[in-house]
C-alpha cells in the first residue's frame, strides 16, 4: 500500500465506523468530531476499503456482515463511514443489525492497496495477497486474511476465489480470466 495508517488514525476510523452504525440504530444523525484538513493525512487518501462485522458469542467469532469497495471515490474516512453502515444494514447475507447485537459486535477494517494483475497464480502469498477474479461478467473478492482464518493452502485459496465468483474451480487459469492481487492494512476492535 502506498501509505501507512497511524495508531491514532486507526482509532479514529474504528470510532467513526461504530458511530455510523450506532447513530443509524438510534435513529439520529452521527456525531463527527471536528478535524482540521491535513491533521490526519492518511484519512484523506483514496483507497479501497472493507468493513467487516463479527459477532462474539461465548468467545466464538462469527461473521455478521462485510461490505466494501475495491476502489474509492471518497476519502478513506468517508468510505469507512459508509461501508460500516452498509455492512451493518445492507449485507444481503444477513438481516440488519439489531440494537441488542451492537455490544457483541466487533468492527474490523481492511484498507486496500491498489490492485495489480497477477502474472502467475503460484506467486500468490497466502495471508499477504488478497484476490480479485473477473471472468465473463462475474467477479469475486477475498481479503488477505480469509485464507488464514479458514486454514486454506494456496490451491484451496485459488479454488475458493473461483467459487466466490460463481465460477468453476480452476477458472483463474482460463485465458479470458483476470486475476488481480492486492495487500491490505487490517485492524479492528478487541
Amino acid at each position: 500500500m502506498e501509505f501507512n495508517i497511524t495508531t491514532e488514525e486507526k482509532r479514529i476510523l474504528l470510532a467513526q465506523a461504530r458511530e455510523a452504525i450506532t447513530a443509524e440504530i438510534e435513529g439520529r444523525k452521527p456525531s463527527w468530531p471536528q478535524m482540521e484538513t491535513g491533521e490526519y493525512p492518511n484519512l484523506e487518501k483514496y483507497c479501497g476499503v472493507f468493513v467487516s462485522l463479527h459477532m462474539i458469542n461465548d468467545k466464538k467469532r462469527s461473521l455478521r456482515g462485510c461490505i466494501g469497495r475495491m476502489t474509492a471515490n471518497l476519502s478513506l474516512l468517508e468510505t469507512v463511514r459508509l461501508m460500516a453502515k452498509e455492512a451493518a444494514f445492507s449485507d444481503p447475507r444477513f438481516p440488519p443489525l439489531k440494537k441488542e447485537e451492537l455490544a457483541r459486535c466487533q468492527i474490523e477494517i481492511s484498507a486496500l492497496s491498489p490492485m495489480v494483475l497477477c502474472p502467475d497464480p503460484r506467486s500468490v502469498k497466502v495471508g499477504v495477497h488478497g484476490l480479485y477474479l473477473k471472468r465473463g461478467g462475474r467477479s469475486g473478492v477475498l481479503l488477505p486474511q480469509v485464507p488464514v482464518e479458514q486454514g486454506w493452502n494456496l490451491e484451496e485459496y485459488l479454488d475458493y476465489i473461483c467459487i466466490k465468483s460463481g465460477l468453476p474451480k480452476g477458472s483463474y487459469e482460463a485465458p479470458d480470466a483476470e486475476l488481480l492481487t492486492f495487500t491490505s492494512i487490517v485492524f479492528g476492535e478487541g
